[in-house]
């Protein structure tokens, strides 16, 4: 079992790899990667795991949501600014 310094660590170099700036999604990925990472030593513990694991996925799935009603409002932010032009 990994203990809480080591994950720490691993999660912070996860967010820090590939660029400088993070969005949503790789603060979720490293979240994700973090998780798989640990070793469930009790049933408690997998259950635990297996929970944490389907809140990921519908973070990530209200976060693709969020995003698409996002560059929609910004498209139609775009359209009223080039009709008061």
């Amino acid at each position: 079992m990994m203990d809480l310094s080591e994950m720490r660590r691993k999660f912070l170099q996860n967010l820090d790899e590939g660029s400088t700036r993070v969005d949503i999604h790789g603060y979720i990925q490293a979240l994700s990667e973090t998780l798989d990472s640990i070793s469930p030593r009790s049933q408690t513990e997998q259950r635990r795991m297996s929970v944490a694991k389907q809140h990921i996925k519908e973070i990530k799935r209200h976060t693709r949501k969020l995003q698409e009603k996002v560059a929609i409002l910004e498209e139609r932010v775009t359209l009223l600014e080039e009709d008061n032009h």
